[in-house]
């Protein structure tokens, strides 16, 4: 299954509506400006501040693979920076969600290297673990497997579950469509707004 494809192009609102808008994060931000992310879990829990785990993950890392860190939410120390980035994109790793904070935003920027955050700082990392990779982890209160399909973008992060990405992928296009014929008609000066009233009868 080509989860890219399944899901190329596909806005991050749009698969949240379909999964009860419940498997999102909020709070973290793109740090590498526009461009949509679409990849392949593999989660990484590190303690706060310290990215020991996450240069460890780098050696297990396959192509298509996101690393999705559990930070903790602290963002008193960066836990990636341009570094660790390139080693990534090296190995065929297609972005990073990290709930904790980064540094040398342009540098992801500039590459249009996929990257979610919670924060910026420049004050570097501990290296001293403990971590797990590869274990269930909580990102922005959701919680996220390996192998979980993640797709971001400028609205933030989605998490599809692997068995789930079909019919998922399938009825957000199904909604991208209807938008997009809303859209034309509005385009057109026309749009039906009749739902309102249907809602307020109840």
């Amino acid at each position: 299954m080509n989860f890219a494809e399944l899901f190329s192009g596909v806005a991050t609102s749009l698969i949240s509506d379909n999964m009860d808008r419940l498997r999102g994060t909020h709070a973290l931000k793109p740090m590498h400006g526009e461009g949509q992310l679409v990849g392949r879990a593999l989660p990484v829990k590190v303690a706060p501040g310290d990215n020991l785990y996450i240069h460890l993950a780098l050696r297990q890392v396959r192509a298509g693979d996101v690393l999705v860190i559990d930070g903790g939410g602290c963002v008193d120390r960066a836990l990636i920076g341009e570094i660790m980035m390139s080693v990534a994109r090296m190995r065929g790793a297609v972005g990073y969600v990290i709930d904790g904070a980064v540094r040398d935003v342009s540098a992801f920027a500039e590459h249009r290297f996929p990257c979610f955050a919670r924060g910026v700082t420049h004050k570097g990392p501990y290296k001293n673990g403990p971590g797990v990779i590869g274990e269930p982890v909580a990102i922005d209160g959701v919680v996220v497997s390996a192998g979980d399909i993640v797709v971001g973008d400028c609205d933030g992060v989605v998490f599809v579950p692997a068995a789930q990405a079909e019919r998922v992928s399938g009825l957000a296009r199904a909604k991208m469509r209807d938008e997009q014929a809303v859209l034309a008609g509005i385009a057109r000066g026309e749009y039906d707004d009749s739902w309102i009233d249907a809602a307020l009868a109840h």
